[in-house]
């Protein structure tokens, strides 16, 4: 992340804490430099905002919107509470747009609150438009408007519906009667995922369907921690807080992993006849590598983050997109991630299939021919001197739990694959430095429960 001041600034755009470092001044000297950084890029004069339902996110949507009519900007600002995968789709048909300012602080607890650009393709700015961003607030100059420009209330929620509307079949949701429950979580999806299924005559149970600044207490996150509404032989749906994430839990009350989600909607959209790449981060399990490769689809492994996915899928034809987090989309869709629509595609595929969600999940493992368990370690640091000596001692490594080494990726931090099997499935262990602190993480994949007990002891053992 780069730095301006207090000001952090990366792929998902400015995160602090509300009236610590998340002030009305940081967000002018943001606006600011996003509004020179259009000048300077576009000759577009139409901006977006949208909010999620965090304390103060209206206001300082509001006001953000009023700096950029003063520098001449005709500003399209949401009259309530908008998901992020909606105002990033209204970016990409809205005329002469030049991109879309988001104030979310996505699953991130209460008290923090974010901002972000989205450009007029749909998906998270690239890394040298945020530098570039970065740079302007350094430079502090603004840019002196020729003419005023004017605020407009406008609502994003019907363009988005009907397009989604053309990706997926309501019809075989509709016909295949899945018991389901939408937990809203207090989130931005309330008002567009329950809609979609209201307007194309779904039957389902809900909760938690009302803003809540608090959010109840817990975090917007679509975990099983977090989503208590569970019953016997029923799904339960929920996205994070400006529902660009998605989860779910199924009819057994197990939290389904996005990595089995995103084989089993790879396998659906290819018999479909879905046709391009899976492209996935680096952290997504091998489970995805397998089953693309029995179904013949190329796979493009990406840095961790959702920006590196939407520009790969901005550069070839795509069938799924995904990253382990529970973000997901496709190339018929905008690049970037969409749990609502996520949702729904999890939806279709169960009706299509006539099958529960577990055994789905039963067949996909049954299809790749192995287990696949994931774990994470955190390693906290003194400095980040010693982040980096630890770092360069452990990428020397070439044996784990006795098992040599036999490949190495450094697409993003070092991911060493070991322990080989029959399957073509391997453990691996990736780490990767933190950003903003000095902290390493060592994610893992193995096959049993002892073998990762195993290799989290190695790494605890040798850092």
């Amino acid at each position: 992340m780069a730095t301006a001041g207090k000001i952090k600034f990366g792929t998902d755009g400015f995160r602090g804490i509300i009236a610590d470092d998340f002030t009305f001044e940081n967000v002018k000297k943001i606006t600011i430099a996003i509004s020179n950084y259009i000048l300077e890029t576009s000759s577009s004069k139409t901006v977006l905002i949208g909010y999620d339902p965090r304390f103060m996110a209206d206001k300082f949507a509001k006001f953000s919107a009023e700096i950029l009519s003063n520098e001449g900007f005709r500003v399209l600002l949401s009259p309530k509470v908008v998901p992020t995968p909606v105002i990033a789709y209204a970016a990409t048909v809205e005329n002469d747009c030049a991109g879309a300012l988001m104030f979310t602080a996505s699953h991130n607890p209460k008290e923090y609150l974010g901002i972000k650009f989205i450009p007029n393709y749909g998906g998270p700015a690239t890394k040298e438009m945020t530098d570039r961003i970065v740079a302007l607030i350094d430079d502090g100059a603004k840019k002196a408007a020729q003419v005023k420009g004017e605020i407009i209330e406008k609502d994003f929620s019907e363009e988005y519906f009907k397009h989604i509307e053309t990706l997926i079949d309501f019809d075989i949701i509709r016909q295949g009667r899945v018991k389901f429950i939408y937990d809203g979580l207090f989130s931005a999806s309330i008002g567009y995922f329950d809609t979609l299924l209201n307007r194309n005559k779904i039957e389902y149970e809900s909760f938690n369907l009302h803003y809540d600044p608090d959010f109840g207490g817990g975090l917007p996150e679509p975990k099983e921690k977090f989503m208590h509404h569970q019953r016997a032989d029923f799904l339960t749906f929920a996205n994070d807080g400006d529902a660009d994430r998605y989860g779910v839990i199924d009819e057994k009350g197990e939290y389904i992993s996005p990595n089995i989600i995103m084989a089993i909607l790879l396998k659906y959209l290819k018999e479909k006849g879905a046709k391009g790449k899976m492209i996935k981060t680096v952290g997504v399990s091998q489970i995805i590598d397998i089953t693309a490769e029995k179904l013949g689809v190329e796979t493009i492994t990406t840095p961790v983050g959702f920006k590196w996915l939407s520009e790969k899928m901005r550069e070839n034809k795509t069938i799924l997109a995904g990253e382990d987090s529970g973000g997901l989309s496709t190339g018929c869709h905008i690049p970037e991630k969409d749990g609502i629509y996520a949702n729904l595609l999890i939806l279709e595929a169960v009706s299509h299939y006539k099958k529960p969600l577990c055994e789905l999940k039963d067949e996909i493992l049954k299809f790749a021919g192995t287990e696949f368990l994931q774990d994470r370690v955190d390693i906290k640091l003194k400095n980040d001197e010693e982040k980096k000596d630890l770092m360069e001692q452990f990428s020397k490594v070439s044996e784990i739990c006795g098992h040599k080494v036999f490949d190495k990726s450094e697409i993003d931090g070092v991911k060493f694959f070991f322990d080989k099997k029959g399957s073509g499935s391997s453990s691996w262990i990736l780490m990767r430095e933190s950003g903003t602190e000095p902290l390493l993480r060592f994610y893992i994949e193995t096959d049993t429960k002892e073998n990762l007990e195993k290799i989290k002891e190695f790494i605890k053992k040798n850092i």
